[in-house]
């Protein structure tokens, strides 16, 4: 098992650099198939993945990657509450066209679907497309694996205070802090190897340390996020898409939620 785990980690760390290093509409549809496969595996646990409500979720999802696309690449100017409002309406007015068929519940799953997975791993690709966006994207791994990896280790080694014990019984308050820590160190090495490609200055190697410690607060919130959702459903994974991980919610949980976490304060304190 750990064999299988550790090969299926070297090819998505391959795959990840080839993917983001080329950036664009590469990443783009890289991003656009891993969400819709992320969707339909939330879409399973909630069990609407084959119905209207799952259909219409594929539908909206890629509608937001077309605008997004556009508004990246055209500069076409596009209201995201707008787009909210519509994802929220279309779901509702199913509701309505079909019942009793589906429950109210049904309608939020659906729209948490969307805008859970469709939209928050978005960020992976709008971060790449920033200014500094070869760069800067790679806090984003940074703060949810190289979070998890120290967590890990510290808790392995330390850890004896339970941070989640209903829903995590593993997870340790000296491996969150591990976690954080060690996040922030291996973004400020990185970010001071490649400063000089950045332009940036010391202080900016720094907020970026900082940023990432946010991102990998964050990520735990991510990780914890989609266990809870298992935990709920009695699932133990998402899917069976990458050995030894489980499918993509299993391996980017903590991404979705770290994504916008990275590019949101980037955009703001990287200018």
């Amino acid at each position: 098992m750990f064999r299988t785990r550790l090969i299926s980690g070297v090819i998505l760390v391959i795959l990840a650099l080839v993917f983001i290093m080329n950036g664009g509409w590469i990443l783009w549809g890289v991003s656009l198939i891993l969400s819709l496969i992320g969707l339909m595996e939330l879409y399973r646990v909630f069990q609407i993945h084959k119905t209207e409500l799952g259909w219409m979720g594929y539908v909206l999802t890629v509608m937001y990657y077309v605008l997004l696309g556009a508004a990246t690449e055209f500069g076409v100017p596009i209201n995201w509450l707008l787009y909210v409002i519509i994802v929220m309406m279309v779901f509702l007015l199913i509701m309505v066209n079909r019942y009793p068929k589906f429950h109210s519940t049904q309608i939020m799953q659906s729209i948490f679907g969307v805008l859970y997975v469709g939209v928050m791993f978005s960020f992976l690709y709008q971060t790449r497309m920033l200014t500094n966006g070869t760069y800067t994207v790679w806090l984003i791994f940074l703060s949810s694996w190289g979070c998890d990896t120290c967590a890990y280790c510290v808790g392995k080694l330390i850890g004896k205070h339970k941070m989640s014990p209903v829903l995590s019984p593993k997870k340790s308050v000296e491996g969150a802090v591990g976690g954080v820590a060690g996040t922030m160190l291996l973004t400020y090495i990185y970010a001071r190897i490649f400063a000089a490609q950045m332009g940036i200055s010391h202080t900016q190697v720094c907020i970026l340390a900082a940023i990432s410690a946010a991102g990998a607060l964050i990520s735990m919130v991510g990780d914890l996020t989609a266990s809870a959702i298992k935990r709920n459903y009695e699932v133990k994974d998402y899917g069976k898409l990458i050995p030894g991980h489980g499918g993509v919610l299993d391996r980017f949980d903590s991404v979705i939620f770290t994504a916008p976490v990275i590019y949101f304060l980037a955009y703001y304190f990287m200018k």
